[in-house]
């Protein structure tokens, strides 16, 4: 069991990361490429190279009551989330729209304690309100200082996307692989997005293609299976409450790679943060009581009955 936890931990570490670069990658490449293009060829990379890994080992076909939620986590979490982000990206900075994303878990755990009946842990409710404080000072402190209303409002509809999504899929991993269910998501998500081929034919260059690949391989391939992998070893909450790691990196990278500086009190932001995270994933210790022995002396004499 401790294994398995330290498994889940680095897969989650690893979908944090990778996920924190595809902001920064989506707000460099965004500018020469539409939303729905750009996701298209995310998708379409993502399910090629899924696929290869799926097609390799044994599989196991979904059930008929199964397709119902693949198709609600395709079309939400890897098409319309996908088309959300990307879209509003083209209004504000990566770090702001990390930030903003990032209500997702609020409502992720709102959605697994209902719906999946993970109930509302008091250190999960804790955490995601501290962590929730560090993402709205960070909001305050932006590098741009302006959100644009239809930036938010994408934001808040891929945020929506994304925990119902996530929520969608957490039942599916109890029976599939995580790696199969990643990738008929992906899959879905990518016939959802056809319509933008032509616009992909139109805008895809040299200067652009390498960052399609990258987006498909690893914040798509590498980071969905991952998470996948961490969601079916925990609770959705706490899976959920572990993106809020993504808005401090995406605005470190951003700040590093696109020259987007984040003011002091983003920092603060940060911290709440983390600090939020680690209490929203604090498991404490339980120790067996181990039950008295009672030894006699030799000294001791049998109590007389009354």
């Amino acid at each position: 069991m401790r294994k398995q936890g330290v498994l889940a931990a680095g897969a989650a570490a690893v979908t944090v990361v990778l996920w924190a670069s595809a902001f920064v990658a989506i707000r460099h490449v965004g500018q020469e490429m539409s939303a729905g293009a750009l996701s298209l060829g995310r998708l379409l990379v993502g399910s090629v190279l899924l696929g290869i890994f799926v097609f390799t080992r044994p599989r196991r076909w979904p059930a008929r009551e199964d397709w119902k939620l693949l198709l609600v986590c395709g079309l939400l979490w890897f098409g319309a989330y996908n088309v959300a982000l990307n879209a509003a990206e083209r209004h504000l900075d990566a770090g702001t729209t990390a930030m903003l994303v990032n209500i997702g878990p609020l409502l992720i755990a709102l959605l697994a304690g209902v719906l999946l009946k993970e109930g509302f842990p008091r250190q999960l409710v804790i955490g995601s309100a501290v962590a929730f404080g560090g993402v709205v000072l960070i909001g305050l402190s932006s590098a741009d200082g302006d959100a644009e209303a239809w930036g938010v409002v994408l934001c808040l509809a891929a945020a929506a996307a994304y925990a119902i999504g996530v929520v969608s899929q957490k039942p599916l991993l109890a029976r599939l692989p995580a790696l199969e269910v990643t990738w008929l998501s992906c899959v879905i998500g990518a016939v959802a997005c056809l319509p933008f081929g032509p616009a992909l034919v139109r805008e895809v260059r040299p200067s652009t293609i390498w960052w399609v690949v990258f987006l498909g391989a690893f914040p798509t391939a590498i980071a969905f299976t991952t998470w996948a992998y961490a969601l079916a070893r925990t609770t959705a909450g706490r899976m959920g409450a572990t993106t809020y790691l993504v808005p401090p990196i995406t605005i470190f990278l951003g700040w590093l790679l696109l020259g987007e500086s984040p003011a002091p009190l983003a920092y603060a932001g940060g911290l709440l943060c983390l600090l939020g995270v680690a209490v929203s994933r604090y498991r404490r210790r339980t120790v067996a009581a181990i039950p008295a022995v009672k030894v006699d002396s030799p000294d001791s004499k049998p109590l007389s009955k009354s």
